[in-house]
């Protein structure tokens, strides 16, 4: 069922909450998906959503809680005792109950680990722990299918029953050795047609692609879009099988990176949200408004500087606006077509400096075309040929300027490991505003003097 959440609906449950009308809660929300019933409870205030939360069945209460927003979670669990968490968790995927985990205090985390039931999954959260959030291993998770190369169909099928009372869904056979070391793998429709007797080592495919637990989660992320996987093995440092990463994290992953890039590219300098504190948005947006004042102060330098040339010719003053704007959205476009071969790996090491050229090649064709058309104005409306040569010429060479630096910059983030997303935001637009209007008056008076 596809849930459309509304108005009327949040007011309606809101209503019977207030009531204590459990039944009729309980009715509504039945049939909703985990996701749908997340996407209430960010909705409604916390006494609201945690009435509805006592009404869940159990293993639906633990969906909701991996699909809540972590905000909204963090309330949730500072009510909760370190024995219900861990009834929880007992219901969770081991990646999801260490993400659940991960953000309590260090206190609380050893109190939930005592509380849980099955002490293999407890040591698979404890093993997953110590593996960086932002990597391969703080992204997967320990419950996957494998198969020893040695055995025949039928020895296997009798060990995947076990093994799948663990998996909800079974995407890929990891082939492993003795030493469960990651040979291969073997697709569920060759495993189904298989006979019997038929041994895992004459159906394998050899050569799987896997990553290492230390594998950032933008490569990770690259390798599962490139090879269009739903699943990908990870290995540790002595290539031993450890865990899977699923699609689902992947595209969480990749959402993360989008808001962030976004973010950085709008001069926003942390993870925020509408909803944060007025503190946390300010602090998050005012580092970049400081670098835009100081370029805004740097250009009235710049302006002043040529004071007096500006007073024998205030003409020149009608098109700083002009100089500056194009400087900037030259540089910005410029920018943002590198960030976005880098985010996604087309830009290889080979090709840098053809991209280089490639761009100045486009700043060329556009600046001799905008400058042509600014001087055909100029000329249509009467004004003098110094000016005419001034502005064009400035164009011309702000837009050359704006290509090459838009180019340099995230090339040069990238190579100090920097996000390269800081080169489509203020950063770049202040730069090419201020080298944009010095280049455009020491023309200026080059010209005129």
């Amino acid at each position: 069922m596809n849930f459309e959440l509304t108005k009327e609906f949040l007011q309606e449950l809101s209503l019977a909450v207030a009531k204590r009308n459990g039944n009729y809660v309980a009715e509504k929300i039945q049939d909703l998906h985990p996701a749908d019933i997340a996407e209430i409870f960010d909705r409604i205030d916390l006494l609201e959503a945690q009435f509805i939360y006592e009404l869940l069945e159990e293993e639906v209460a633990s969906d909701v809680l991996v699909e809540l927003e972590e905000d909204v979670r963090d309330k949730f669990l500072k009510s909760f005792t370190a024995q219900e968490i861990a009834n929880q968790v007992d219901n969770m995927y081991s990646d999801d109950a260490t993400d659940l985990i991960q953000d309590l205090s260090e206190e609380r985390k050893e109190k939930v680990l005592s509380k849980l039931e099955d002490a293999e999954q407890a040591s698979d959260i404890v093993s997953l722990l110590s593996y960086p959030e932002d990597t391969a291993g703080g992204l997967m998770a320990k419950e996957y299918i494998k198969a020893n190369i040695n055995w025949t169909i039928e020895e296997c099928l009798e060990e995947l029953r076990s093994q799948a009372e663990d998996v909800d869904y079974v995407h890929t056979i990891y082939v492993v050795d003795n030493q469960n070391k990651l040979q291969g793998t073997l697709s569920l429709k060759t495993f189904l047609f298989a006979g019997n007797n038929t041994k895992i080592s004459d159906l394998y495919k050899e050569e799987p692609i896997y990553v290492k637990t230390d594998t950032p989660d933008e490569d990770v992320a690259n390798i599962m879009e490139k090879y269009d996987l739903v699943a990908l093995p990870v290995l540790n440092q002595a290539n031993i099988l450890v865990g899977r990463i699923t699609i689902d994290d992947i595209v969480d992953v990749i959402k993360e990176e989008a808001e962030k890039d976004f973010q950085l590219a709008s001069g926003i300098s942390e993870n925020v949200e509408s909803k944060d504190s007025v503190w946390l948005l300010t602090r998050a947006r005012l580092p970049w408004l400081l670098v835009g004042l100081l370029g805004g102060i740097l250009g009235a330098v710049v302006i002043s500087s040529f004071e007096s040339e500006l007073k024998q010719f205030p003409v020149l003053a009608f098109f700083i606006p002009l100089i500056a704007a194009m400087a900037g959205n030259v540089g910005v476009q410029s920018s943002a077509i590198i960030v976005q071969g880098l985010a996604n790996n087309s830009l290889s090491y080979g090709s840098t400096f053809s991209k280089v050229v490639k761009e100045v090649g486009v700043a060329l064709i556009n600046g001799a075309v905008l400058s042509s058309l600014i001087f055909i104005y100029n000329i249509a409306f009467g004004e003098a040929w110094e000016l005419c040569f001034t502005v064009s010429l400035s164009l011309f060479v702000v837009i050359i300027f704006a290509g090459i630096f838009g180019t340099l910059i995230p090339l040069v983030l990238d190579q100090y490991n920097i996000d390269p997303a800081l080169a489509t935001g203020p950063f770049i637009t202040t730069v090419n505003d201020v080298v944009g209007l010095l280049l455009y008056f020491t023309i200026g008076w080059m010209i005129y003097f």
